[in-house]
């Protein structure tokens, strides 16, 4: 998890995420793969919940408001109000597209200066 505040999650990294901290469960609990338990049935036996991918998000919610309330460059880059041309092709996907997508709102900017 260490430095997840500046990663853009797509639905398929958070999909890997979720299957690795089932795996770190099922490694705990000594679970062979060959065996045939459900999720649920590893976390009742773990008595614990999915808790990583919220984690992460509320990380990065935290570092998104550290950079927005600062002045300067990570500010600019961070909403992509930056001079030039941009690349040719598909644009990479942002950061703040992401948590736009999760978060529900339009702007992050209004999501955060509302908590």
């Amino acid at each position: 998890m260490y430095g997840c505040e500046a990663w853009t999650i797509t639905k398929e990294i958070q999909k890997k995420i979720e299957a690795a901290e089932m795996w770190f469960f099922r490694r705990m609990l000594r679970v062979p793969w060959t065996a045939r338990k459900t999720n649920e049935e590893v976390l009742k036996e773990t008595e614990s919940t999915r808790s990583l991918m919220s984690r992460i998000r509320r990380r990065q919610a935290k570092f998104v408001g550290h950079i927005m309330r600062r002045e300067g460059l990570e500010n600019l880059v961070t909403t992509g109000r930056m001079e030039g041309k941009k690349s040719r092709g598909r644009q990479r996907e942002k950061m703040l597209d992401g948590m736009t997508s999760w978060m529900g709102t339009k702007r992050v900017t209004d999501a955060l200066s509302e908590s």
